[in-house]
């Protein structure tokens, strides 16, 4: 494998991580390089615009919700062909859960699996040599993390970039580029994060304003230098979720979007067949498949749109009476009675399953999840225990009157209780599914 890689990481969330990584993979791009963009944890709306940044499919890994080996395996299968990877992490780079070592799911359990470099972006708005404190911090709190560079991120003035250059250079810890304030290339933000690449018209035209900053700011060269190469794995993918069929309808559209790529990849590998087709189109899925599945995505932007498909009401509910169908969060919001959206209007859904759900009365449910399933299903045997995440602002309002799909816990294994719902071949619940637990 001859790809090298480094990972994008910050102190916290907001710091412009994303920003930068969607910039550089499309400045390498440009270069001529061969390049993928790779998610640390739980996300779908970066990797699209990794995908769209760099034309190569979008990644995630996550060492809590995988198990190292299957991790570092899908690391090795993102590099192959490939020139550079670059990781970008989630929230701040050693920000996980309490867990064993290598198992927190921060980035920093990638950059000590694939023994890759750190590139530090700060955000030094509002301070200046201070930001060196920061740099140092990072660079001795853990001796299997090596910051490789840092990337100054909103800076106010040449003499504000001279001030915090100096100071971080004195540590003997590289400045690779210094990013001005611009608010004319921050991206579209919304509830669950940046507005999906493939809802903006402009999408293409602001990453080429970011792969412009870059280009100007930042040592390009420079990073490809301390670029190392990914440690390789050659483990099975025997945490892989298995496909829920052979031929597979998937829900794709602007409302149903939040499939991980992993997981279509794999189920793809092994011979399965998705076909997508659009309920916002009043598509119905195709009847020659052998189970449905409705991802997660923002059903509570479109309620209305979806309670007139009467066409893909109707294709649900016949091919839910004789085949498998599973929801995950936006897709079971969908599956239920009905969905009350923003505004407070209630919208009639599919009745496959009997609750209701609303987004006028919300509260973040955000976190790790253990999902020990209940019944032989789509996602697995009974009793076996699946890992992935919860993340949505929308609450039950009605819990209805179904059996439940799994029993829930959180990242330490502490009892949520049950969730979801199973109704015949109908399966669904607000967890989103990564990977075999271990």
């Amino acid at each position: 494998m001859s790809a090298r890689g480094f990972i994008i990481g910050a102190p916290r969330s907001g710091a412009g991580k994303t920003s930068v990584t969607i910039g550089l993979l499309r400045a390498m791009r440009r270069r001529g390089l061969r390049v993928r963009g790779v998610k640390s944890g739980p996300d779908y709306i970066d990797p699209g615009f990794h995908a769209v940044a760099c034309g190569a499919a979008g990644v995630n890994l996550d060492c809590w919700a995988m198990p190292p080996d299957y991790a570092q395996c899908l690391a090795t299968s993102a590099a192959a062909g490939m020139d550079i990877v670059v990781i970008e992490s989630a929230m701040g780079l050693f920000d996980g859960v309490a867990a064993p070592a290598g198992r927190s799911g921060a980035a920093a359990d990638l950059a000590r699996l694939l023994r890759l470099p750190v590139v530090l972006v700060l955000d030094v708005s509002g301070q200046s040599q201070t930001a060196a404190a920061v740099a140092l911090g990072f660079a001795n709190y853990d001796p299997g993390v090596r910051i490789g560079g840092v990337i100054l991120n909103r800076v106010g003035s040449d003499r504000h970039r001279r001030l915090v250059t100096g100071a971080i250079e004195r540590l003997g810890l590289p400045v690779l580029g210094s990013v001005p304030r611009d608010p004319t290339i921050a991206l579209p933000e919304r509830h669950l994060g940046l507005v999906q690449a493939r809802e903006q018209a402009d999408a293409e035209h602001s990453i080429e304003r970011l792969a412009d900053a870059m280009e100007r700011y930042v040592d390009i060269a420079g990073l490809l230098d301390i670029a190392a190469p990914l440690a390789a794995g050659d483990g099975a993918a025997c945490a892989a979720l298995p496909p829920p069929g052979q031929r597979i309808a998937i829900a794709d559209d602007a409302a149903f979007s939040f499939l991980y790529p992993h997981v279509a990849s794999h189920w793809r590998d092994i011979g399965a067949e998705l076909i997508p087709f659009s309920p916002l189109a009043d598509q119905a899925p195709d009847t020659s498949c052998d189970a449905c599945w409705l991802p997660g995505g923002y059903p509570e932007l479109h309620g209305g749109s979806l309670a007139a498909a009467h066409n893909f009401k109707a294709g649900m509910r016949a091919f839910a009476a004789a085949k498998p169908v599973h929801g995950e969060c936006g897709g079971y919001m969908v599956m239920g009675e009905g969905l009350e959206d923003a505004s407070g209007a209630m919208h009639a859904m599919l009745g496959l399953l009997s609750h209701c759900t609303s987004f006028a009365h919300r509260r973040m449910n955000l976190g790790y999840r253990q999902a020990r399933l209940l019944a032989d299903g789509p996602l697995g045997q009974r009793d076996e225990v699946i890992r992935g995440h919860e993340f949505h602002y929308a609450t039950v309002t009605s819990p209805g009157r179904d059996t439940p799909f799994a029993e829930l816990a959180d990242s330490q294994g502490a009892a949520i209780g049950p969730v979801g719902g199973r109704r015949g071949l109908v399966t669904g619940a607000f967890f989103h599914a990564i990977a075999r637990g271990d």
